[in-house]
């Protein structure tokens, strides 16, 4: 049970403490104005009866003091007023004689006066349990409650006895000082109010109407006393013992309190200002013409609590301004003075939720080429210049109502509210063109690429977030293809729109904590001998309600989510799991594929050995394959890393070779142990003398550089055989097998005679016929 549950516990059922409260207030209520005769009695009902109540709710505060911990000092200070408050009506009564009618002692003053004093601790300490720091706007509101509420009391409450007319006599100073006390009280409760606001919780109600009524009972009694006619023991009475129950009431509902209020934002609202308003008229009140007259004192609290008054209303109009400034500062990018993310988020919820089929929305995601090497070879200044001078170059081009933003690092987009996907390429195609013009940075002139992609609203995407991610999708095809502008359309094959794109990423994410990846082995044939020297282990993802969804489908989501770096990593696991399973019996390694993200990440081969180690696999157990585009990426790096997994033993290989950059530069430093020809290089080489060539000169650079050459998309004998007179040294394609599970796997290998194929053996080993 949490500490609500036992407040709203404790509320249901009310402690002993504030029960006995409660009892022996009834007990004495009983006996006002039927009393039996004698002056024993009277005594011993007004010192022993009256004060009862007092000690109750004073052990209700030590209850709460030990229960509630930051309210400590708050419940034990009121339960020492309670305990004065006995101790001196006790002493009143004794001193003052049966009617109540003389002088009260020094003592009893005294102790009366250190009781009231003792009444402010509480309200301090529940103050500061529930406002971690005061800001300026709360000390003015409390300031402004006390003076207002303390001219009013000077001028209506005590005005009429500070102010002695003709045939009067003044009122005595000691008798006045309970009444300034409560006057006091009551601007010290206003203040509380101006400060919190009319929004209080139960204890500070309780407690207030608790100080209230000792309040108005003060003054009543005041009033009397000054007549002549006040007795002791008569209906007044019940007025402080009502506020003694309501002070035990609210300790026994005190808990640990929340803090709420905060030490930043403006406090504007009713219910904030209620208190210091109110009291802000009651001042005017006493300052206006038609007022009695009004003690001096008085004049000048309303003067203060005026004064205060205007300089709350300065700060409040210096709050707003700030308020509005950090709206704005929080919807600006600090670098360009663009709209940020958070601006083109608002605006683009409120332009999707409006957009139709009639009258569609689109989004421009603009991406820079080659940002990265501007920062890296004139600095981070210039790249921030260069930044500065995309918005004004691009915002004459924009009509009325569309939004240019920057989302961050070198990415910026355009909001169109009302656009056609005709209009919006036309925009994108607008801005590219002016984005190609060269800009001057460092007082160097740069020309700088642009990649945009396009997606509309409310078809393909319905939602802010799917059109971020389709426009997102767009550009980056577009920058792949080298294409400047590409508008995204839904993928052909799956039919999938943005959310379908959304929704197949959040389940790759849970694939990749589940059982759903598989991998899939291809076998790799040694073409001059035809032993099997080699699988590659291919992804395969097993969707609940998809079915076996190919790499095709698989690695787009990875990519666009961030998880190539962990699906890899997967694979990688599952490869060695299964290559534990032959490797005692037939030492061959397994191939797994990189990605960009793992070639950089100079950790790599410890994380290799660790994973090898986990297996019970050496290094040899185990080849890595990368492709160009990922090496050329950060060329630095890729070496770096490919070295240090050759250190190790694990071998490396060049997947894709012909496809990328093909850079003999490049290739004469990489450290790599072996090529892998592409299907588009190996696929017509029995019928395309050109592609014979190009193998046949590629196989001869291989060996130069110590290099094998496998060649990958092997699916007719007629190739296997050009192939392996071309010199190439492993094929690996459907001619030989088609990728299948672990456990057919290691059938396929047991049913191909330990491992030996003959190259004329091929057709009768390749079941499933050639791919169409």
């Amino acid at each position: 049970m949490d500490q609500r549950e036992q407040a709203a516990t404790r509320r249901r059922r009310p402690g002993r403490a504030l029960l006995l409260t409660v009892a022996l207030t009834a007990l004495y209520a009983t006996g006002i104005g039927q009393r039996p005769a004698g002056a024993a009695w009277d005594r011993a009902y007004d010192v022993v009866l009256y004060n009862l109540p007092y000690l109750a709710a004073a052990a209700a505060c030590l209850l709460t003091a030990r229960r509630v911990r930051t309210e400590r000092l708050a419940w034990a200070a009121l339960a020492v007023a309670l305990l004065l408050g006995a101790l001196g009506n006790a002493l009143r009564v004794l001193s003052s004689g049966l009617q109540g009618n003389e002088p009260a002692s020094a003592l009893a003053l005294g102790v009366m006066f250190a009781a009231y004093l003792a009444m402010y601790v509480p309200v301090v300490v529940l103050i500061r349990a529930r406002v971690p720091r005061f800001h300026p706007s709360m000390w003015l509101d409390g300031v402004v409650a006390a003076l207002g509420s303390l001219s009013a009391g000077v001028a209506f409450l005590l005005g009429p006895y500070l102010l002695i007319g003709p045939g009067r006599a003044p009122v005595a100073a000691a008798d006045l000082m309970a009444p300034i006390t409560t006057v006091l009280l009551i601007a010290v409760v206003m203040a509380v109010g101006g400060i919190l606001g009319v929004r209080l919780d139960r204890t500070f109600v309780l407690l207030g109407a608790a100080l209230g009524l000792i309040a108005v009972s003060d003054l009543v009694l005041f009033a009397l006393k000054v007549q002549g006619t006040y007795v002791d023991g008569g209906p007044l009475e019940l007025g402080w013992l009502a506020s003694v129950i309501l002070a035990a009431a609210a300790a026994e509902g005190a808990v640990e309190p929340p803090r709420r209020l905060g030490s930043s934002g403006s406090r504007i609202g009713w219910r904030l200002l209620a208190v210091p308003l109110a009291c802000l008229v009651a001042s005017l009140v006493v300052l206006s013409p038609w007022s009695q007259p009004v003690p001096d004192v008085a004049g000048w609290l309303a003067i203060a609590c005026v004064l205060a008054g205007v300089l709350r209303i300065a700060v409040t109009f210096r709050e707003v301004r700030g308020y509005n400034q950090v709206v704005l500062e929080s919807r600006t990018d600090e670098l360009t003075g663009l709209a940020n993310r958070r601006a083109l988020l608002e605006q683009a919820q409120r332009v999707v939720t409006a957009a139709t089929p009639e009258r569609p929305a689109a989004l421009l995601l603009l991406d820079l080429d080659g940002f990265k090497e501007i920062n890296d070879s004139l600095g981070h200044t210039a790249g921030d210049d260069l930044l500065r001078q995309i918005g004004p170059r691009l915002r004459g081009s924009l009509r009325a109502g569309e939004l240019l933003a920057r989302l961050g690092g070198d990415e910026f987009a355009v909001l169109m509210p009302a656009a056609s996907t005709a209009e919006a390429r036309a925009l994108a195609e607008r801005l590219r063109d002016l984005l190609l013009a060269p800009f001057t940075v460092a007082d160097v002139r740069l020309h700088v690429g642009m990649s945009i992609g396009v997606a509309t609203a409310p078809a393909p995407a319905t939602t802010v977030q799917e059109l971020l991610h389709c426009a997102d999708v767009a550009m980056y095809s577009a920058k792949r293809a080298r294409e400047g502008v590409q508008v995204y359309v839904p993928d052909p094959v799956t039919g999938t729109s943005g959310s379908g794109r959304l929704r197949t990423m959040e389940e790759l994410r849970t694939a990749l904590d589940g059982d759903e990846l598989r991998v899939f082995l291809q076998p790799q044939m040694d073409m001059r001998d035809g032993r099997i020297v080699g699988a590659e282990a291919l992804v395969r993802w097993e969707h609940p309600t998809r079915g076996l969804l190919s790499p095709a489908e698989l690695l787009p989501a990875a990519e666009q989510a961030g998880l190539l770096r962990p699906l890899t990593d997967r694979v990688l696991e599952l490869a060695l799991e299964a290559a534990a399973r032959w490797w005692h019996e037939r030492e061959m390694p397994v191939s797994v594929n990189l990605s960009a993200a793992n070639v950089t990440d100079l950790d790599l081969a410890g994380k290799v050995a660790a994973a090898l180690h986990r297996h019970g696999l050496p290094p040899r157990a185990l080849t890595l394959e990368l492709v160009e585009d990922t090496l050329m990426a950060d060329p630095e790096r890729g070496r770096t890393v490919l070295a240090d997994l050759r250190a190790s033993g694990v071998r490396t290989s060049i997947d894709d070779y012909g496809t990328g950059y093909s850079s003999l530069a490049y290739l004469r430093h990489l450290p790599a142990d072996e090529l892998k020809l592409d299907r588009t290089l190996t696929a017509d080489v029995d019928r395309d003398p050109r592609a014979a060539a190009i193998v046949q000169s590629t196989v001869a650079l291989a060996h130069a550089l110590g290099l094998s050459l496998v060649a990958e998309g092997v699916e007719t004998l007629a190739t296997s055989a050009t192939l392996a007179r071309l010199g190439c040294d492993v094929a690996q394609g459907y001619a030989i097998a088609r990728p299948m599970p672990v456990a057919d796997f290691l059938d396929w290998l047991v049913a191909s005679d330990s491992g030996l194929v003959d190259c004329a053996l091929i057709p009768q080993l390749h079941r499933g016929g050639a791919p169409s």
